[in-house]
């Protein structure tokens, strides 16, 4: 979906942590991911255009382009933010408390680059329970390729009868 240029780091398949230093991040990141993913900013809710896609596929990280998320776990919360009721691996993300803003939140960080992707709250749907509110900026999504070959074979088909 995003067609900017990514860092040397990005891969969708490697899952080795990332050491790059945050001088090289505000470098190569666009200012808007970069105030959300490494300045820990928010992105105004209902601003992204990930909040209300229906498509099959995975949802990765927009600074190094681990695997966070995929499509069936994703749900409609009206918090204004992409929600999902959990992450695709134990490892795909990792957690830090968060006591900013007079709360007490979790913070939800790539578990491959620790860029800040939002915050889980336990007021999800089942079978977790929890709630995965996270910035649409900092999200990459990929069709499912399968789903898209199923649905371009099936447009070919109604086109040719």
């Amino acid at each position: 979906m995003d067609s900017t240029k990514k860092h040397e780091v990005y891969s969708n398949t490697d899952t080795s942590k990332v050491n790059v230093s945050e001088e090289e991040w505000k470098k190569v990141l666009p200012s808007d991911i970069y105030q959300v993913a490494r300045l820990k900013g928010t992105e105004r809710p209902w601003s992204s255009p990930l909040e209300n896609i229906k498509d099959k596929g995975t949802y990765y990280c927009a600074v190094c382009g681990n695997g966070l998320f995929i499509s069936d776990t994703k749900f409609e919360s009206g918090c204004g933010w992409p929600s999902f009721y959990q992450p695709v691996s134990k490892g795909s993300v990792i957690y830090e408390v968060d006591n900013t803003h007079g709360m007490k939140r979790t913070e939800v960080m790539c578990g491959r680059c620790k860029s800040h992707l939002g915050h889980v709250f336990d007021d999800g749907p089942p079978p977790t329970g929890l709630r995965y509110c996270i910035n649409g900026v900092v999200l990459d999504f990929k069709k499912a390729q399968e789903a898209e070959k199923n649905y371009n074979k099936d447009l070919k088909d109604k086109k040719s009868s």
